[in-house]
């Protein structure tokens, strides 16, 4: 193995009450992919917010070094000076901006005190080719999918002479498509030179792109395992992260599914902006009492869009098709009526769309619902407020001393948890879960597969999108597959595999065949 270009030593970092990282130790070769894996909340993001000089030297304790010499950052730029770069999960680019821009704000390409706008085009196209993206770098950003924005990030650490590239969560929002794109150029600029640390909850794509890997577990280093070496598996990953085995990634349920409660027939939805472009097309599903039910489709299918239209209108225009209750046809034209027809909806967007981030468990908690604690429609009962999240809390195991946490100082498992005891709090029938797990670590995921296993039980109607085909089968009764806004198929759960889920959701209509003809 090559020589260590960094080393993190005994670091330790405490915030009010609470001790995140506790003598961590940390050491990566040179010229490595090096995984960092944990738990939600295990200390990974604030270990590479210490090394990245987010928290400057002087907040923690430890020492680092970095090409042999110790570092004492004060801030981003100086350890971007020393090349290190980070590429958050939150990316950090200007939707208005084009591509060239973006890749060299703040860095920008003068000539006699003017920005050359050929020279920072010329340089930017030589980086896009870099990466492998091939656009024209006068795009705007806000044009281009997350699978493209991540590849400017990278083209954008690549102008800063990086040494050390740290990726959090880069393939969190991609589909399997843009994800391979992404992991192939990780080993591109690997066989470069260029060291990169990899945070992931994608234990699959550790495995095969990692050359070592470092467990952190409640704010502590469990052990670096060599994963070139026979026992480098998820299996062995899993057990240090959570402490123990999980012998099964999905609880054990027995089904008890009874009679229909929710059913959309014939809905359509066209484009909010571009006139007569349909996004979901002539769709039709039912969900029973008790029952799981999956909606399978590649990114683009119309997943999300077929769920925001029925709930509240919450996405398109001129939305048609009928939506029933028991059997009785309902209006869910505004959010407000979708609620009032126990209907809650958990977006795949938890940050944007799912929380207020600035606020407390308690406010988010009470925030779908807030006429149940209200008194004369004017004043809350703050004392019911409290006691209703607090039951949440240990309900759901969100892990937190107060319900007067503000949730963005939460990690994303008990993120996730707070939005679903938001929506349960409305006394739900049916409940709609976007990629509940998105950006969950595996322990964490069992504990909402259990929560969601939990409602169906209780005969709630429980609809599930997701873009991870093994948690479908795992989780689902029944498997609802869209390819180009059209319901293609349904499997019940003994017929379903991913061959056939995929052969369905590929399926090309009428229409797009003779358009690429």
């Amino acid at each position: 193995m090559s020589d260590a270009i960094l080393e993190m030593r005994n670091i330790t970092k405490n915030f009010p009450g609470v001790k995140v990282l506790k003598d961590v130790t940390l050491t990566v070769a040179r010229g490595e992919i090096h995984a960092i894996c944990g738990e939600n909340g295990a200390g990974k993001s604030t270990l590479m917010k210490v090394l990245s000089g987010v928290y400057p030297h002087g907040s923690f304790e430890g020492e680092i070094l970095f090409d042999g010499e110790p570092q004492r950052f004060s801030a981003i730029k100086d350890s971007e000076r020393a090349g290190i770069v980070i590429i958050h999960q939150e990316l950090a680019l200007v939707p208005a901006l084009s591509v060239a821009e973006n890749i060299f704000l703040g860095n920008e390409a003068t000539k006699r005190g003017l920005i050359d706008w050929n020279e920072a085009n010329a340089r930017a196209m030589e980086l896009m080719e870099r990466v492998g993206l091939h656009e024209n770098p006068t795009t705007p950003v806000g044009q281009l999918g997350v699978g493209k924005q991540q590849l400017i990030e990278i083209a954008k650490a690549l102008t800063k002479d990086v040494k050390l590239l740290i990726l959090d969560e880069p393939t969190a929002a991609l589909n399997d498509t843009d994800s391979e794109h992404l992991l192939g150029l990780l080993r591109d600029l690997r066989d470069q030179g260029i060291t990169c640390i990899i945070i992931s909850h994608k234990l699959g794509e550790i495995v095969d792109i990692a050359d070592s890997t470092t467990i952190i577990r409640d704010g502590a280093t469990i052990e670096t395992i060599d994963m070139h070496g026979p026992d480098a598996t998820q299996e062995r990953i899993i057990r240090g992260m959570v402490g123990r085995s999980l012998d099964s990634r999905f609880p054990d349920r027995t089904p008890d599914i009874g009679e229909e409660i929710f059913r959309v027939e014939h809905w359509t939805v066209w484009h909010p902006t571009q006139l007569g472009r349909v996004i979901v097309d002539d769709a039709s599903m039912s969900v029973r009492a008790g029952e799981i039910v999956g909606i399978a489709g590649l990114m683009g299918a119309g997943r999300t869009e077929f769920m925001m239209s029925v709930f509240g209108r919450s996405y398109g225009r001129d939305a048609t098709g009928e939506v029933y209750l028991h059997g009785k046809k309902i209006s869910t034209r505004t959010v407000k009526e979708a609620i009032a027809n126990k209907i809650a909806y958990v977006s795949e967007d938890r940050k944007q769309y799912g929380l207020n981030l600035i606020a407390d468990i308690k406010t988010n908690v009470s925030s779908s619902a807030l006429n149940k604690l209200s008194t004369a429609s004017i004043f809350v009962n703050s004392n019911e407020e409290i006691r209703i999240a607090e039951q949440f809390r240990k309900d759901l195991n969100i892990k937190s001393p107060t319900v007067a946490q503000v949730v963005g100082n939460l990690s994303g498992g008990n993120q996730q948890k707070v939005v679903l005891s938001k929506w349960l709090y409305t006394d739900p029938e049916v409940l709609i879960l976007d990629e509940p797990t998105r950006g969950i670590d595996v322990g964490a995921k069992y504990e909402i597969y259990e929560i969601i296993g939990a409602l169906a039980a209780a005969g709630k109607a429980v609809i599930v999108i997701s873009s991870e085909l093994p948690e479908l089968l795992g989780l689902c009764d029944r498997i609802y597959a869209l390819a180009y806004g059209r319901i293609t198929g349904q499997l019940p759960r003994a017929e379903a595999s991913q061959e056939k889920l995929m052969s369905l959701m590929t399926i090309e209509s009428s229409s797009q065949k003779e358009a690429a003809a």
